[in-house]
């Protein structure tokens, strides 16, 4: 069962992602609030036939939600309503949700545990120099300044937490990236940094991230 508390999201944070708009007068609006208990009620009717029970989804090509960061969850919703990020499953099933409805989602997913994953060792031997150190011959920089050694991200930058990610999704995510099929990310960060990888770093990073537990 979800824990009886709200999670709340600041009016900044809802600003920046498209959630709220400034109330007349330029007056400050009421924090957005989610409520997990009905963000458990959609997600159980909607999302888990993608998203799996509680957020852990079973098919590795769709990307788990549980423990993610709220904030990077309503912008990826928003982004899929404004039509800044496409997705032929998303892009629909994004569209009728409220501003509410998407406040709720991402507090339910945030207080679910993510299923661990376990990554292929040579592989993630290889994909951790990427994750921790980057490229410098190439000038791919470190996953990690940005989400974290552990892979834990930064919630109020909406750097998404990456750890124990299915590796195909990942995969898949820094591929679109770099041929610049996903254009959502701020300044163009993630565009500027998977141009440079090559397929090979790609798949070892993306093992790595799978094989993060915390």
């Amino acid at each position: 069962m979800v824990k009886n508390w709200l999670i709340t999201i600041t009016v900044a944070t809802a600003l920046a992602s498209g959630a709220v708009h400034a109330s007349a007068g330029n007056q400050a609006a009421a924090p957005q609030v989610g409520d997990p208990q009905a963000g458990e009620a959609k997600a159980n009717g909607v999302c888990i036939a993608c998203h799996g029970p509680q957020g852990n989804s079973i098919v590795p090509i769709w990307p788990k939600l549980a423990g993610q960061h709220p904030e990077y969850i309503v912008k990826q919703l928003m982004d899929f309503k404004a039509g800044r990020r496409e997705n032929a499953q998303m892009t629909p099933m994004a569209m009728p949700l409220t501003d509410q409805e998407v406040l709720d989602l991402a507090a339910y997913y945030a207080t679910q545990p993510k299923a661990p994953g376990m990554a292929d060792a040579e592989l993630a031997s290889k994909g951790e120099s990427i994750y921790r150190w980057g490229n410098p011959e190439t000038g791919v920089p470190a996953c990690a300044g940005c989400h974290g050694p552990a892979g834990q991200g930064q919630s109020l930058a909406k750097f998404p937490r990456v750890s124990a990610q299915h590796a195909d999704y990942t995969k898949q995510t820094l591929e679109h990236f770099r041929g610049a099929l996903r254009a959502n990310d701020p300044n163009g960060m993630m565009r500027g940094a998977a141009a440079r990888l090559s397929d090979q770093e790609i798949a070892a990073v993306a093992q790595y991230i799978q094989g993060l537990s915390k």
